[in-house]
C-alpha cells in the first residue's frame, strides 16, 4: 500500500491540474484561442527556458554519462524505424501513417518528463541528459515521416517540403535551447542573479501553463474517431514499448532518477504537438489528435503502474 501511495502521490498531481484546466474550458473562461496561444507560448518560449535553465545548471562535465544518452537516442530511434516499419506493414489506411508513426514514438518529455522527474527527485540531472537524448530526434524524425508521408503533391513539392523541414529543424526552439544549455554548461559560464532569476521565473511557468493547456485542449469526441489505430497507438506508447525496454534498461545498470527518465522518454502520453506538425504537413490531424487525448488520459493509470512496479523492486526510491 505505501508504494501504492507513493506512485500516486508522484502522478495524480500532474493529471489534476490538466483536470483543473479542462475544468476552467468548461466554464468558459478559458477557450480554444488560449489553448493555441498558450501551446504557441510554451513551445517558442517558456519550454526553451526550461530546458536552457536545466541544461546549464548541470555540470555536465562531472555528471554526463555517455552511456545513458547513448541508450536513450539508440532506444528512440530503434522505436521509430520499428513502428514506421510495422505501420507501413498493417495499417490498411496509409493516409494515416504519418500521424500514427509521431504519436505512437513520441512522448511529452520536456513537460511531463521533467515533471515527473522533479515530483520525485526534485532538482535533476537525469532529466536534462533523457533530454538530450531523446528531444532532438523527436523533433528530426518526426519532421522525416510527416513529410515521407504527407499527402502527395509531386516531387518536387516534396523536395521543396524535405529542405523547409531541414531549416525547421535548425530553427526549432526546444534544439537551440538544448545547443545553448550544454555550451553554458560545458564552459561553466556565470550569469548574473538578475538574468537567473530571470530565467527562473520564464521557466517555473513551463510545467503548469503547459498542463493547464493540455487539459484545456481535452477534447472527448476525437478521442472516438478512428478508434482502432488510436487504441493501437496507445498500447504502443504506453505498454509495449516500457515493456520492452525497462528490463533492458535495468539489465544494464540503470535506476534510480536514470530509470525515471527512460520510463518518461518511453511511456510518457503524446505530446500536443504532434497534432500541430501533423496538420502543418499534411497528415492525419484527426487520429493524431484522437491519440493525444486518449494517451493524456490513460497514462495517468499506466505511468502509476509502471511506477508502482518499479517501486516494489526497489527499483526506485
Amino acid at each position: 500500500m505505501e508504494n501504492f501511495i507513493y506512485s500516486i502521490n508522484v502522478t495524480m498531481p500532474i493529471f489534476l491540474v490538466m483536470v483543473i484546466g479542462w475544468f476552467l474550458k468548461q466554464r468558459g473562461m478559458l477557450d480554444e484561442h488560449f489553448v493555441s496561444v498558450a501551446n504557441k507560448f510554451n513551445f517558442q518560449v517558456t519550454l526553451p527556458f526550461l530546458v536552457f535553465k536545466d541544461l546549464s545548471a548541470v555540470d555536465i562535465k562531472a555528471v554526463f554519462d555517455l552511456k545513458y544518452v547513448l541508450f536513450c537516442a539508440l532506444v528512440t530511434t530503434v522505436c521509430f524505424f520499428v513502428i514506421w516499419g510495422g505501420a507501413k506493414l498493417l495499417l490498411k489506411d496509409q493516409s494515416m501513417t504519418g500521424a500514427f508513426v509521431q504519436a505512437s514514438f513520441r512522448s511529452s518529455a520536456a513537460v511531463m518528463g521533467l515533471a515527473f522527474i522533479e515530483n520525485i527527485y526534485g532538482t535533476s540531472a537525469m532529466g536534462p541528459l533523457m533530454i538530450i537524448g531523446a528531444v532532438p530526434l523527436y523533433n528530426i524524425f518526426s519532421v522525416i515521416v510527416l513529410t515521407f508521408e504527407a499527402e502527395d503533391d509531386g516531387a518536387e513539392k516534396d523536395m521543396n517540403r524535405l529542405k523547409q523541414a531541414g531549416i525547421n529543424i535548425l530553427k526549432n526552439p526546444i534544439i537551440i535551447a538544448i545547443a545553448l544549455g550544454l555550451l553554458v554548461a560545458y564552459f561553466r559560464i556565470d550569469f548574473p542573479t538578475i538574468v537567473d532569476n530571470t530565467v527562473n521565473n520564464i521557466a517555473k511557468m513551463a510545467t503548469p501553463l503547459a498542463l493547464i493547456g493540455m487539459g484545456a485542449g481535452f477534447e472527448g469526441r476525437k478521442a472516438l474517431a478512428k478508434i482502432k489505430p488510436t487504441i493501437a497507438a496507445s498500447l504502443i506508447k504506453l505498454v509495449a514499448q516500457p515493456l520492452v525496454f525497462i528490463p533492458l534498461a535495468v539489465a544494464l545498470g540503470f535506476t534510480g532518477e536514470k530509470l525515471i527518465g527512460i520510463l518518461v522518454m518511453l511511456a510518457a502520453p503524446a505530446t500536443p504537438s504532434c497534432y500541430i506538425m501533423a496538420k502543418n504537413m499534411k497528415n492525419d490531424g484527426v487520429l493524431t489528435a484522437s491519440i493525444v487525448v486518449t494517451t493524456t488520459l490513460l497514462a495517468a493509470f499506466t505511468l502509476t503502474g509502471w511506477i508502482f512496479v518499479l517501486k516494489c523492486l526497489q527499483l526506485i526510491g
